[in-house]
């Protein structure tokens, strides 16, 4: 394609070439006849009228012939320069068909070649798209179905939780069942302070009798007997109850009733603990109320004398979750101490036993020492006796040199006879 567009740029230039020639030629033609003109000019002044009409004539024909022969000139470059354009036009018109058809063709190509590489681009972008959203899908569908199982297990973490809260609001509803709660949360609070071998549960106190007592410690007594410490866990939700919702209404004179019934029920709880588990010398003179809540236990508190009238009236001492932890952590102290003075006279009994044990090592240490000198003499001997030898053997090596050179000289003199 390239090799016709110069093709047809050579044609155009050598049109224009034979186009300039033509006017060049015009120019000379036009130049010459001037010159003519006044050469017959100059002719005519110089020879004055001298000049006969035989010479005019002459002249005249020589210049007719001349312009003859100029325009027989230009009508064949006219003819020549018609049938070079023609040519050109005809050559330029099948170049450029040639060229328009090539062009066609390249062009054609370049379209199928277009389409195919649309085509596959297409193809590659379509399976990219269905790839990735393929993926995007599944990973969509798979989170979707994780946040659905996570929902699932919350709904059934929710209905277990319903179901324990509705366990938990039965047992708060039943007295029997409150009593068993407070019971379970002082056996654990008993469990994380104190040994198994330090408290008992439902232990009978009082002998003869059928009345047990929900936990005990076990306190050393002077003798082998065991005393016992009663620890009775209350809960009076009721009348606790009655007081937060009296309170939360505002309304002051329920408040205050539902107060005194309160006190009144703590009063009954400790007579009950006292003629049932207060037993000297089985037990402890005082026995302990553990109210299971530090809000019931709060509210004991702030009604005023009623922890000093129950212990001193009934020998009960009122304790929450917090304070018995605290009186549990006391007694761990004791119990320890007491524990310590039961093992005094067996520690200094061991350590006579390690004083003569102790007295039998010294004199141990002693031959020990008496016997490593006695090594340590036996073993200077036997340096001694080392370096003797070693001397010995040192003169025996010099004698063995000496006896080697006589030797070494004889056979330097066989040599020199050699």
């Amino acid at each position: 394609m390239l090799a016709q567009y110069n093709k047809i740029v050579y044609y155009k230039l050598r049109l224009q070439k034979g186009r300039c020639v033509m006017d060049f030629t015009v120019i000379i033609l036009v130049f010459i006849i001037i010159l003519q003109l006044a050469v017959i000019f100059m002719l005519y002044r110089s020879r004055a009228g001298a000049v006969d009409e035989k010479d005019l004539a002459e002249l005249v024909r020589h210049f007719e012939a001349t312009e003859r022969r100029m325009y027989e000139g230009l009508r064949d470059l006219r003819s020549e320069q018609a049938t070079l354009a023609r040519a050109a036009r005809m050559e330029n018109q099948s170049a450029a068909d040639r060229l328009s058809e090539q062009l066609d063709k390249r062009f054609d190509r370049i379209g199928e070649s277009t389409e195919k590489n649309l085509e596959q681009i297409r193809i590659i972008v379509d399976e990219k798209l269905n790839s990735t959203l393929e993926r995007r899908l599944g990973e969509s569908f798979s989170l979707v179905s994780r946040r659905l199982e996570e929902v699932h297990r919350g709904l059934g973490e929710m209905q277990s939780l319903a179901g324990g809260i509705g366990d938990l609001k039965r047992i708060l509803s039943n007295v029997k069942n409150r009593g068993i709660w407070g019971e379970m949360q002082l056996k654990i609070l008993l469990q994380d302070m104190l040994a198994p071998e330090q408290y008992a549960e439902n232990v009978a106190v009082k002998p003869g009798t059928s009345e047990r007592v929900e936990f005990a410690l076990k306190l050393p007594g002077k003798s082998e007997q065991t005393v016992w410490l009663p620890v009775d866990a209350k809960f009076p939700q009721e009348d606790y109850q009655r007081l937060l919702a009296a309170r939360e209404n505002a309304d002051a004179a329920a408040a205050e009733a539902a107060l005194k019934q309160l006190e009144k029920r703590f009063k009954s709880e400790a007579a009950d603990i006292n003629s049932k588990y207060i037993c000297p010398p089985y037990s402890t003179d005082f026995a302990v109320m553990y109210l299971p809540t530090e809000g019931l236990f709060a509210e004991a508190v702030n009604i005023t004398g009623l922890l000093e009238e129950l212990q001193r009236k009934y020998r009960v001492c009122v304790a929450g979750p917090t304070t018995l932890a605290a009186l549990l952590n006391s007694l761990q102290v004791g119990f320890r101490t007491l524990a310590i003075e039961k093992r005094t006279g067996e520690v200094w009994r061991i350590i006579a036993g390690v004083k003569q044990d102790f007295a039998v090592f010294a004199a141990l240490l002693d031959k020990t020492r008496k016997k490593l000198q006695e090594a340590s003499g036996h073993i200077e001997a036997a340096e001694r006796r080392s370096r003797v030898i070693n001397k010995k053997l040192y003169e025996a090596e010099s004698f063995e040199t000496d006896l080697k050179m006589p030797e070494q000289n004889e056979n330097d003199l066989f040599s020199d006879k050699n």
